[in-house]
């Protein structure tokens, strides 16, 4: 029987990439995002490349009233959801602490930690009701690591892996995998997304080595999606070669 994986953040970067590599594993897919027109061109792509069956849900993760009404309403052959990829997620702004400004703060809290847990409280059951399922969250090195002008950020993803180690606890006797994939510096729309749009300084941020990219996170997601049934991977951390820590980078000049 084919399984089914429900991707949050799924219109670009680490979640259009894993839903790309998890429909060539042979999942059928529940994509969701805010951006429909990316939605769309995605489930076409994937219609045209894949025999994957593609269900699109324009979804922002902050709105709980609209994570349960959806997920609710979902048609119940989509039900059976056999993996959930908590990938939405951001940072906003690179402010001291003291110059910090509420809006940032708050969509990084709305999304990063309030959104993963709406859909994981929307979701879980279901694989409850059914004794399987195996939930991946996207962390980051900012959940290992506190760097400058991080702050915020990193402490939603040390929630983040917080979170991650107690779904595994409460999942451990209803047979659910829990996993975390914390990459280091990715090249994606990320950094754009951090400095507000700002594309110029977001490509600073890339310059002089090579980053990670999109796909080697989602090789990784199908890595962990793919193991044994008694094999569960807890966490894994990606670095670029030349990136060590959250601040230690090899650049060229």
């Amino acid at each position: 029987m084919t399984k089914i994986a429900f991707i949050t953040g799924a219109t670009s970067g680490i979640g259009k990439a894993s839903a790309i590599k998890l429909a060539n594993t042979g999942y059928d897919l529940i994509l969701s995002g805010r951006r429909e027109e990316q939605l769309n061109l995605l489930k076409e792509e994937i219609h045209s490349n894949y025999s994957q069956k593609v269900l699109t849900l324009v979804l922002d993760v902050r709105n709980q009233s609209d994570v349960n009404r959806i997920v609710n309403n979902l048609p119940e052959e989509w039900k059976q959801i056999d993996l959930l990829l908590n990938n939405a997620g951001l940072a906003v702004g690179v402010s001291s602490l003291q110059d910090g400004e509420l809006d940032d703060w708050e969509r990084m809290i709305d999304t990063n930690i309030k959104g993963l847990l709406y859909v994981t409280r929307a979701i879980s059951p279901l694989m409850i009701d059914r004794n399987q399922g195996h939930i991946i969250n996207i962390s980051s090195i900012a959940g290992k690591e506190v760097y400058p002008g991080g702050n915020v950020y990193c402490a939603t993803k040390h929630a983040v892996d917080a979170l991650t180690k107690g779904m595994r606890i409460d999942m451990l006797e209803h047979n659910i995998k829990v996993s975390s994939i914390a990459p280091g510096m990715v090249e994606t729309e990320f950094s754009i997304v951090r400095f507000k749009g700002n594309k110029e300084k977001a490509d600073q941020v890339y310059k002089g080595f090579t980053p990670l990219y999109a796909e080697d996170i989602a090789d990784a997601v199908e890595f962990i999606a793919t193991r044994p049934k008694h094999v569960n991977i807890n966490d894994m951390l990606i670095m670029p070669t030349a990136q060590a820590s959250a601040r230690d980078i090899v650049k060229k000049q």
